[in-house]
This record gives C-alpha cells, sequence and structure tokens, in this order.
C-alpha cells in the first residue's frame, strides 16, 4: 500500500493505484473541507489490487500526514502494517440439506449462510431487507436443475474486524459450499461425481460442455496410485462457465500435493487466448494459496500473523502444472480475473476426499485432519 500526495491550501494533488478514483476522491475532499473538484486523483497501475484498493483507507493515512507537512509526501505501508490492519475476507457458515428421490437426484436443496455483509458497510444502499447478493452469489443460483431450492442469508459480523471484498468475492465461498455438497451427494447416491453433475446440467449446454471438456482431458477415470485422487468443480459466475479438474496427492502426514489442474472456459467470445490463461493460472494459485494457508487469526485483539513467514503464499515449488483449455463461442464475452479463485477450492477437496475418504469442510485445509492413522 502506498500513495503520495500533496496538500495545499487552494486543493490536494494525489498520486495512487485505486480501484476506486472517484470515492477516493469524494472521501479526500470530505476530511480536508474542500469541493471534490480541487482534489487531483493520478491513477496509476494497480500492480495487483484484489479488492484491498477498494479501500480509501490508505489514501486517507497518507493525506493526514500531508497536512502537516509543507510539500509532497510518500507514505509507504510496510508489509507488516498492511497483513495487521488490514480489512479481512468474511468468515463464513454454511449449512446446507438436501432431499433425494430413488435415482439420487436433489428434489429438495435448503442452504443457510451465516456471516458478515460487505455490501452493507461498502454499499448501504443496496442492501435491502437484509438482502447481500454478494453473500449469496453462486449458492442462489446454482447452474444445475433443483426443483425445490431455498437459500437464505443471516448476518452476522465479527465484533471489531472489518470485513472487505477479496479476489473472487461471494462466489469464492460459496462455489465452495456448493460444489463439495454436489460431491457428497454424489457420494449417497454411490454415482461418479462427473456422471452425477451431467445428470443435473442437461438444461445447460454451456456448463455442460466445460464439465465434459474438463472430465475429458483430464483423463477422468483412469486410475490413480494409492493416496492420490481427483476431483471437478462447475460454476457460472462473473459472466463466464469454468469446470476445473484437480489431481492431488495426500501424504501420510496428512499434507497436500497439487500435482495438475484442467480447466475447461467457456467465457463467450475469447478476445485474447493468452490473456485467459494467464487469469487461469493466476487465480487458479491465487485460490490455491487461500484453501492451503490463507488463515488470519487474532489473539489479545491483534493479528498473530505479520509477514510471508507466518502468512504463507504459495511456494513456486508447491505450484501444479495448470491446463487450460478455451470452449470457441459467439456470446457476449464473460470476466475471468476472478473466476479460477472461486472454482479451484472444491476441486482440490474434492480430490482429497478421492484420495483419502475425508470430507474438507473448512477452510484452510488441515493436514492434521487429513493425517493418516496408519
Amino acid at each position: 500500500m502506498n500513495c503520495t500526495v500533496h496538500v495545499r491550501k487552494d486543493g490536494c494533488e494525489i498520486w495512487v493505484g485505486t480501484q476506486v478514483p472517484t470515492l477516493t476522491q469524494a472521501v479526500v475532499a470530505e476530511l480536508l473541507g474542500l469541493p471534490k473538484e480541487q482534489v487531483q486523483l493520478h491513477n496509476h497501475l494497480l500492480g495487483g489490487g484484489f479488492g484491498r484498493r477498494l479501500e480509501p483507507d490508505g489514501t486517507l493515512t497518507a493525506v493526514k500526514v500531508a497536512q502537516q507537512v509543507d510539500g509532497p509526501v510518500k507514505v509507504v505501508w510496510s508489509r507488516e502494517e498492511d497483513i495487521q490492519h488490514d480489512l479481512y475476507r468474511p468468515y463464513y457458515f454454511d449449512r446446507l440439506s438436501a432431499g433425494l428421490d430413488a435415482q439420487g437426484r436433489p428434489v429438495a436443496w435448503t442452504h443457510r449462510i451465516a456471516g458478515s455483509s460487505v455490501v452493507a458497510r461498502y454499499l448501504p444502499p443496496l442492501f435491502k431487507n437484509g438482502y447481500d447478493f454478494d453473500a449469496v452469489e453462486g449458492a442462489a443460483e446454482p447452474p444445475y436443475a433443483l426443483e425445490n431450492i431455498h437459500v437464505d442469508y443471516v448476518r452476522v459480523e465479527p465484533p471489531g474486524v472489518t470485513t472487505a471484498f477479496w479476489r473472487g468475492v461471494g462466489p469464492t465461498h460459496n462455489i465452495f459450499v456448493v460444489e463439495s455438497f454436489i460431491d457428497e451427494l454424489a457420494a449417497a447416491a454411490k454415482q461418479d461425481p462427473v456422471a452425477y453433475r451431467k445428470a443435473l446440467l442437461g438444461h445447460n449446454p454451456r456448463a455442460l460442455a466445460v464439465l465434459t471438456l474438463a472430465a475429458e482431458k483430464a483423463g477422468w477415470g483412469a486410475p490413480m496410485p494409492k493416496g492420490h485422487g481427483r476431483g471437478i468443480s462447475v460454476q457460472f459466475a462473473f459472466g463466464s462457465y469454468l469446470s476445473q479438474v484437480a489431481e492431488v496427492e495426500v501424504a501420510q502426514d496428512g499434507s497436500v500435493k497439487v500435482h495438475r489442474i484442467v480447466c475447461a472456459v467457456d467465457c463467450g467470445l475469447p478476445v485474447n487466448p493468452d490473456t485467459i490463461e494467464a487469469q487461469i493460472q493466476g487465480g487458479t494459485l491465487f485460490g490455491l494459496t487461500a484453501a492451503l494457508y490463507g488463515n488470519i487469526t487474532f489473539r489479545d485483539g491483534r493479528v498473530e500473523q505479520a509477514n510471508f513467514d507466518t502468512y504463507q503464499p504459495m511456494r513456486i515449488n508447491e505450484a501444479p502444472m495448470v491446463e487450460t483449455h478455451i470452449i470457441g463461442s459467439a456470446e457476449a464475452p464473460g470476466g475471468l480475473g476472478e473466476a479460477a479463485t472461486a472454482i479451484v477450492t472444491p476441486a482440490v477437496t474434492n480430490a482429497i476426499f478421492a484420495a483419502t475418504g475425508k470430507r474438507v469442510r473448512t477452510l484452510p485445509i488441515d493436514p492434521m485432519q487429513l493425517k493418516s492413522s496408519t
């Protein structure tokens, strides 16, 4: 986080990379008691925003410092300051239940989501009657044919912790929950996870196509060594259809190694295939880091993590091979910057079940729960 500010009597000039230049200009003008037109903002390339630069707090801090100085001031947060004074992705608790018919298909689906509402804080006019569209995205309208579905949301705010948007927003949590539950229903029906999903996607040709392509390219059904497994996930989010197959290995100590990710994408008209592949690779690794290590904990009111030794990103030697297969389409272009971040986690956790018979229902993945008893 960084920002350069020059506060003068007749105005303010700002150099910053922000996802919300208009909002930033407005809050700075309010802080300084100036008309908005007297606040000039030079917006730079973000260098990675991922939702953090939707918040103007870093700029406001820099402006407050610059008010004390006659001349331009550059404020740079240390990594420790940034990690320990961030705005954090919400923690959610979900409860799902379903009824299956004689063929194992769901005839009733209930999903309750409890957690913080970022929308209520960030966009209050859009939070109406307790409804947060972001908190239920990816859950309220899954791609499957579900005859009777009920999804509700209960707002529960953590005391003293401000929550904010994170790369992938609502679907990063809901796709994990929905795709994990679909996999559990397939297991309860004693059916193959891919075949089970296909039976529920006959009405949705684009979702069915990415599922079929991902499974084919990954060699779904081919035997794997002991301790290895494949898992699959499907999503419609951000205007794009994706399916991923993950190949993982779970060691006796419970550690998880992701060897390969195969992704099929229908993002509408593919404008730049290289960019599509880059977004899938980057989003996948971003999501894997969160699934394996992304944990913020508090002790005595303080964040315990401070740098990359305690908040671990995925290392280069851990990165799996990521294959991207693009379906040609004439549909309107969809988004991809956040899509892979949302879909990768359930593919991995479903693969863990295939390898160990153990379900992962809490994130990040806890190796101790996967540790072999033999």
